[in-house]
């Protein structure tokens, strides 16, 4: 008889591996009937955050299958997506044809920007999280000097709507009426009150789709193996560095794309503070969907999105009917965001360092045995 079948369910592992699903979901059904919102508006704003952001929180996948824990390097990509939105929006090119444009821009800066990550985090291995995470507020500080003060005078830009008045520098918030909802708007049908954005989610499925392919592909196998093992897959003839570097720039050009499906979404780009949360947010809302750092799926992207967000819409109008200040939901979106990767970091520590007790002491008993 097959051995799953004989094997119980341990409930107190199950609510060990999935504690932080659990938390949220019992705080989503704590907050909604005090926020007091109708199924229809919570259905239709899920829908509209999941085609938001699931092509930034897939991007994070690439990395955790190669050992790379959780890419918040990915905020370089999201940089570079910005950049293709600030050319577009000052060439007034419109629509579809000015998202394509953008994703063309972004493309190349997001491959340099990744191959530059990827090559640090190499020098840096076994601490690639902290180091992606310094690489990004680095990265930060290189982006707001380009579009501050070389975007007028070094890159010629000349665009009432993008460029300040005084000649350089881009302002701080970019309507893009021209490009906004685009991809949103193009499939989109309504059932009842709730808006089905079709095209947006073909793309996200189309990315799922590559995701699942490439994990076959020779590449995927390649990285699979260095994120199980790096000095097994070495000796296997992988070329482990080159491999890491290559997960790197993917998931940067992915986050790239999903920046700039953000972005349309949104119809705003706050051009020097858009891009700083998007790496908390996107790993943060995996980690909420029940992944670690170092396994990490499909589902647990599409369950984190639907459990984070779904927290963010209720908690401000719940802070707001019991105490009358909806800001204490905005405090809370912030604490819960850090938490949750706190959390998820300590548990992930506990865990690795029981099953590491574990066998050690399968392995004391097989030498015991032996002898």
């Amino acid at each position: 008889m097959n051995k799953k079948m004989n094997r119980k369910f341990d409930t107190k592992d199950f609510i060990a591996n999935n504690i932080v699903p659990i938390i949220f979901v019992v705080l989503c059904i704590v907050c909604y009937p005090i926020a007091g919102y109708s199924p229809e508006y919570l259905i239709d704003q899920i829908i509209t955050r999941l085609v938001r952001n699931s092509f930034l929180v897939l991007s994070l996948l690439i990395p955790i299958m190669a050992g790379m824990g959780l890419n918040f390097g990915m905020t370089l990509g999201a940089m570079a997506g910005q950049i293709g939105i600030v050319f577009i929006t000052a060439w007034n090119i419109v629509g579809i044809p000015g998202l394509l444009l953008a994703a063309i821009i972004a493309t190349p800066i997001a491959i340099i920007l990744g191959w530059f990550c990827g090559k640090m985090l190499n020098m840096a291995k076994g601490r690639e999280m902290i180091t992606s995470y310094m690489i990004s507020f680095f990265m930060n500080g290189v982006y707001q000097l380009v579009v501050l003060y070389g975007m007028g005078p070094v890159i010629p830009l000349h665009s009432d709507q993008v460029i300040l008045p005084r000649g350089y520098g881009v302002r701080n918030t970019i309507d893009l009426i021209n490009v906004r909802r685009s991809i949103d708007n193009f499939l989109q049908f309504n059932i009842g009150p709730v808006r089905i954005p079709l095209l947006t989610i073909i793309l996200i499925a189309l990315l799922c789709v590559v995701i699942i392919w490439f994990r076959k592909t020779k590449l995927g196998q390649d990285m699979r193996a260095v994120g199980q093992d790096m000095e097994v897959a070495r000796e296997a003839g992988i070329k482990v560095e080159r491999t890491r570097i290559l997960s790197i720039v993917i998931s940067t050009v992915f986050a790239a794309y999903g920046m700039i499906i953000y972005l349309s979404n949104m119809g705003t780009l706050n051009t020097y503070n858009s891009h700083s949360q998007i790496g908390m947010f996107s790993i943060a809302a995996l980690l909420v969907g029940g992944a670690s750092v170092s396994r990490a799926s499909i589902k647990n992207v599409f369950l984190g999105i639907v459990l984070f967000h779904l927290m963010f819409i209720l908690t401000p109008q719940a802070g707001k009917n019991l105490i009358g200040q909806a800001q204490i939901g905005e405090f809370f979106r912030v604490f819960v965001s850090y938490g949750v990767i706190t959390l998820s970091l300590v548990l992930y520590e506990i865990r690795t360092r029981r099953e590491k007790a574990e066998s050690a002491k399968v392995l004391a008993n097989a030498q015991e045995a032996k002898a």
